[in-house]
């Protein structure tokens, strides 16, 4: 199933696409409207979605709504750092011997084809095509072995960085929150659809130039030792989002450096899973707030 939290009419809910349509679930009252309230509400709002696939009558075109970021403000966004040795040579970095986590602030989160603002303040913007998943269970103290069971799905995350303000502090967070440098999208696909989140190309292009290609095999920790890991330190709850490092072939190592430029185009695709898209442009004037 593909869960995705989407407008139409001026109104924001939760569906599901099959091929290029959208399952609506307004009217439908075992539905919540949110993506955190209905991953909350376990496996009776997927049963109630699943029934409405059946059906197949609540179905509009997806060019008819907007995608929204599938969780458009999560309670915790958490990254992991280093987490693909090849990522770790290119930066001159040592092999972590503890997964080591930074907080992106849910303020940054955009979805599928929404704008990555340029800075006023710098020109040193970079991509880190990720794959992310989402927890679906409030869950402590959750064992390796058990992990998978609380995953809701998984997703794309552009875990845009600027990076001259990534090194104003050594938890990176200022650098990794700025406005529109969350993309997470273009939806969370149930891992009953994946057959090994372990083993998925991942791969970034900024317009036709191809930047990242990697598997997610080559993560150092995987999906399920961050969550028995962060569990030991935190509640995990529906709809916490985590991503799970970047391999390299970020702009910042390229000679020259590879930042991204307005009026670019970056482009993430995950096997099993899609496409994540953001045009870049200029942060907008009207974006100052007194």
């Amino acid at each position: 199933m593909k869960l995705v939290t989407f407008t139409h009419n001026n109104l924001t809910r939760v569906g599901a696409v099959i091929n290029d349509t959208i399952i609506d679930s307004l009217g439908c009252p075992e539905i919540p409207d949110s993506m955190i309230k209905f991953l909350s509400a376990g496996p009776k709002a997927l049963f109630a979605m699943q029934n409405l696939i059946n059906k197949g009558n609540a179905v509009m075109a997806l060019n008819e709504i907007k995608l929204n970021a599938p969780v458009p403000r999560p309670e915790k966004y958490l990254g992991i750092s280093l987490n693909y040795a090849d990522h770790i040579a290119e930066t001159g970095r040592e092999q972590p011997k503890y997964p080591s986590f930074f907080t992106k602030q849910s303020s940054c989160v955009i979805g599928c084809g929404d704008a990555i603002h340029k800075p006023k303040i710098s020109d040193k913007l970079d991509y880190e095509g990720e794959l992310a998943f989402v927890i679906g269970k409030r869950c402590r103290y959750v064992s390796i072995d058990m992990a998978h069971q609380v995953i809701a799905g998984f997703t794309i995350a552009n875990d845009v960085s600027v990076r001259d303000w990534q090194m104003h502090s050594p938890t990176m967070m200022i650098g990794k929150s700025f406005d529109t440098c969350g993309p997470i999208g273009p939806w969370i696909i149930t891992p009953d659809e994946l057959t090994d989140p372990h083993n998925l190309s991942i791969r970034t292009w900024i317009d036709d130039e191809l930047r990242q290609d990697a598997n997610t095999r080559q993560m150092i920790f995987n999906c399920y030792e961050m969550i028995a890991y962060l569990s030991q330190a935190m509640t995990l709850n529906p709809g916490d989002v985590i991503t799970t490092g970047t391999p390299s072939g970020v702009g910042v190592k390229m000679q020259p450096r590879g930042y991204m430029k307005s009026g670019q185009i970056v482009r993430i695709e995950i096997e099993g899973i899609g496409t994540l898209f953001n045009p870049i442009i200029d942060e907008p004037d009207s974006i100052i707030v007194y």
